[in-house]
């Protein structure tokens, strides 16, 4: 689905930061495969430039689109007309195919025992109930109205698996063989190694990356894995109904400010949320990070901002090295320039393939070869 040919009004609408470059780069990466490629585009906010969307999307080589509006779905089907909805979208639809990759790092044998984290619509956990049988397959989701339409949802075609309302980083209704995570964690919940059955293995994803982990209990309760060779990207958990608005006023002011230090930096700009590799080292080693892009004929400006008051604003133009605005307690461009000169000596970043040591309270350790991470 497009949602917006602006950035941040697809952020907005989306609760993620970098969503519009995300989601251009899957439909980019998806026609170069040859895969038909059929649009949605969704109004959310009225006002939404629909043609600008249309020509976005015809830019790309799509030719096959449809528009629709936003309809009630979960709490927003109780609203009325009048209503004007704040803060950011709770929920989204998984990727089919990537519900089906996550399953295919879970391992998963007849008689394995699965838990479902982040039900959602209920697709993932319906895959997993068809796969293993209903009474294989618990699914937990935070927001009750979700848990309980998918139920609902999952009886409609003959599926009965187990489904709670919970905070699945608490305390969890069983335990299993298997936990697989449509939604983003940092660290590793306590509460899901306490849960996985000796030998069990999990699968999630890191917040504010796009890497995949995968670890196997051991005896001490903790577990050991790898970042996959692979990649994927979800929504952050959230313990209560909503998440917490964008950093919108530190962009406005780093929006044109001058900061407290201005510099040429090393490389030209880049779109941070594109270079996934990239992205996600930074989200390691900086977690909490917000990017924001924009591209005005050959001048490219990107922003990085943080919740401590760190921010960053880099612009360039023909590849030229940029000029660079940064200010408060970090130096946020420095920390990308650095993984850049990395990337360059080393030719690639070692995080993937990197091992992963996850002790019984959830810290995370990551290493390969001299390079080493903690997570928690």
């Amino acid at each position: 689905f497009w949602y917006a040919a602006d950035p941040v009004t697809h952020a907005e609408i989306t609760g993620s930061a970098g969503s519009f470059w995300r989601t251009r780069a899957n439909i980019a990466e998806a026609l170069r495969r040859q895969i038909a490629v059929r649009a949605g585009i969704v109004e959310v906010i009225t006002g939404q430039d629909a043609a600008a969307d249309r020509e976005e999307l015809r830019a790309l080589g799509v030719t096959a689109f449809s528009a629709d509006h936003a309809r009630g779905v979960g709490r927003a089907a109780r609203g009325t007309p009048g209503d004007r909805p704040t803060g950011l979208p709770t929920s989204s639809s998984t990727l089919p195919g990537l519900i089906v990759q996550l399953a295919r790092h879970g391992y998963l044998n007849d008689g394995t025992d699965v838990l479902d984290v982040g039900t959602g619509s209920g697709y993932g956990c319906a895959v997993l109930a068809a796969r293993l049988g209903e009474r294989h397959v618990t699914s937990v989701d935070v927001d009750k109205y979700l848990a309980t339409a998918a139920a609902d949802r999952l009886a409609s075609i003959g599926l009965r698996p187990t489904v709670v309302a919970a905070d699945a980083t608490g305390s969890l209704p069983g335990t299993y063989d298997r936990i697989i995570a449509t939604v983003a964690v940092r660290p590793v919940p306590a509460s899901w190694l306490s849960a996985l059955r000796p030998g069990g293995r999990l699968v999630t994803t890191i917040t504010g990356t796009a890497l995949i982990l995968t670890a196997d209990k051991t005896e001490d309760g903790g577990a050991t894995g790898r970042i996959e060779w692979d990649r994927a990207g979800f929504m952050p958990t959230r313990t209560g109904n909503d998440y917490p608005l964008l950093l919108r006023k530190l962009h406005e002011t780093a929006y044109d400010s001058d900061g407290d230090q201005i510099t040429r930096g090393r490389y030209p700009v880049i779109n941070v949320t594109e270079a996934w590799e990239t992205c996600s080292m930074l989200g390691v080693i900086a977690p909490g990070l917000e990017h924001h892009y924009r591209q005005d004929g050959p001048t490219q400006t990107a922003w990085i901002l943080h919740a401590d008051g760190s921010w960053a604003r880099a612009t360039s133009a023909n590849g030229e090295a940029p000029i660079v605005h940064q200010s408060g307690p970090r130096r946020l461009w420095d920390l990308l320039d650095d993984i850049r000169d990395t990337w360059l000596c080393d030719g690639s970043l070692p995080l993937y393939g990197a091992t992963a040591t996850i002790s019984p309270d959830g810290a995370t350790h990551l290493q390969r070869g001299r390079w080493q991470a903690a997570m928690t």
